[in-house]
């Protein structure tokens, strides 16, 4: 027997099963013709009202829609999770924020900030997760690349674009909600070569 599914259902079907947000373009073309702003509006609202009072939510960020646990829910489902959010040393987080409010930035950029040196591999995890990219290089001498954010940072954060960034010292509890470790003074030596990601 073939029972027809409706767009909302399968607009909720799809949003449900993809692990990669699905942009507004994609959604619209799951009806034949495709479903109109106004009308995929309709149901984004309807739908994200709906999942409102659950553990899941409908969220928009700057890569499109997408199912996302609600932070309220994390701590119960914690030993549930086989791979755990890696945790991030103070080196990896404290550049992050620079590059998030100060971008574009060079390398020496961030250390003058920072006050000592960054080391290769402190980008290479932030490059690795897809959270910074090179975007150019900075007319001065030798060219310095110039490093920027990434829409996958963005989505991470639930942000649809860099004006809603959060006060920078929420920056670190957002990027990973389970990062709760001791404060630590400011670094004034050379960051380690190993430095990344913490146990």
């Amino acid at each position: 027997m073939n029972h027809s599914v409706s767009i909302e259902a399968l607009i909720e079907a799809a949003l449900l099963t993809q692990s990669e947000a699905l942009s507004e373009q994609v959604l619209a073309s799951l009806r034949e013709p495709p479903l109109s702003a106004e009308e995929l509006e309709g149901i984004l609202s309807a739908l994200r009202e709906r999942w409102q009072e659950r553990a899941l939510n409908l969220v928009h960020t700057a890569q499109g829609w997408r199912f996302q646990v609600n932070s309220a829910a994390y701590p119960q489902l914690a030993s549930l999770d086989v791979q755990r959010t890696p945790r991030y040393s103070r080196a990896v987080l404290e550049t992050l924020a620079i590059i998030a409010y100060q971008q574009p930035v060079t390398r020496s950029d961030i250390e003058a900030i920072r006050g000592v040196a960054v080391s290769s591999n402190v980008l290479q995890i932030l490059q690795d997760r897809g959270w910074i990219e090179i975007i150019g290089q900075r007319d001065s001498v030798g060219r310095p690349n110039l490093w920027a954010t990434t829409t996958d940072f963005l989505s991470d954060l639930q942000l649809e674009n860099l004006n809603q960034l959060p006060p920078l010292t929420e920056l670190g509890e957002l990027v990973l909600p389970d990062l709760n470790g001791p404060a630590v003074a400011p670094a004034t030596a050379e960051e380690p070569s190993d430095d990344g990601l913490g146990v």
